[in-house]
């Protein structure tokens, strides 16, 4: 699933190409993705429209033009890119949108559990966007925060910061790396952080996500850049999908866990559990 890192590399690349541009035609393939695309507001609302600007807020995107905003979140496996104007239409492109110079973004999404829809004035009250949590890379994302949220919650720690309510666009990826360079084990109850953890968790959230905007994301499986190219972060990844590998950082082998529905990685000498045992950890 796209995160911030990704959703980040995109607006980054589309963000040139769309500013100043006037949209010329929408074309809607598919309106029933995650939730039903308002064809008929968008067509009215945005066609002969100058984009603005193109801006993030956590996983979504926002293209700022008119008196609105059109909303796009990726979904699982969605991606926004710049096709052939000539090319055939591929199957799951649901969305193209052509400009006045010709261009033509599209968005293909695959599974269909991404979403387009036109926000009316001020976008920080939409239901979607009103509760979520501080950008990690902004002010607003520091200890103080961290520790203020984490009293007596004893929700497990990885589950906890991939809470889009607490911080917004670290997911099951870049939580494991984040605790692996904070020495935190995934399982730990939020609410047994000290000051001095939450200072190096918020430290490393800000690291991992920096380094993986600067190697364009992390491609496993769908994503890819607005070009068409891989991100290259996961070259780097330290834990997450390294089980039975040798820890980087002690040699300790690599272990997985479930934490609810999702898989936690971690070194058990790097980061000790809650339950630790200091002998099985020396093996």
């Amino acid at each position: 699933m796209p995160e911030l890192p990704e959703v980040e590399t995109i607006r980054a690349g589309l963000a040139p190409r769309l500013t100043g541009r006037v949209i010329h035609s929408l074309r809607i393939h598919t309106p029933t993705l995650r939730w039903p695309i308002p064809v008929q507001q968008l067509e009215q609302s945005i066609l002969g429209q100058t984009i603005r600007c193109v801006t993030r807020r956590g996983k979504y995107l926002l293209w700022t033009c008119g008196t609105g905003h059109v909303l796009i979140h990726l979904g699982m496996s969605g991606r926004l890119f710049t096709p052939d104007p000539l090319a055939p239409r591929q199957r799951h492109d649901h969305v193209i949108w052509t400009l006045d110079d010709g261009s033509v973004i599209g968005l293909n999404d695959p599974r269909r559990f991404g979403a387009v829809l036109w926000i009316e004035g001020d976008w920080e009250r939409h239901p979607l966007l009103a509760g979520l949590g501080p950008e990690p890379l902004e002010g607003d994302f520091h200890a103080d925060h961290l520790f203020d949220r984490s009293r007596n919650r004893r929700v497990a720690l990885q589950s906890w910061l991939m809470n889009a309510r607490m911080v917004v666009g670290v997911g099951n990826i870049y939580a494991a790396e984040s605790l692996f360079l904070a020495g935190l084990h995934p399982a730990l109850p939020a609410g047994t952080l000290t000051r001095s953890h939450c200072a190096a968790l918020a430290e490393a959230v800000r690291r991992v996500l920096r380094a993986a905007i600067e190697q364009g994301g992390t491609t496993l499986r769908d994503y890819r850049q607005s070009d068409g190219r891989p991100g290259y972060f996961a070259v780097a990844l330290r834990v997450y999908g390294r089980d039975g590998t040798p820890c980087p950082r002690c040699g300790t082998t690599i272990r997985r866990m479930r934490l609810g529905q999702r898989s936690a990685f971690y070194c058990p000498r790097c980061q000790p559990g809650p339950d630790s045992d200091p002998a099985e950890d020396q093996e």
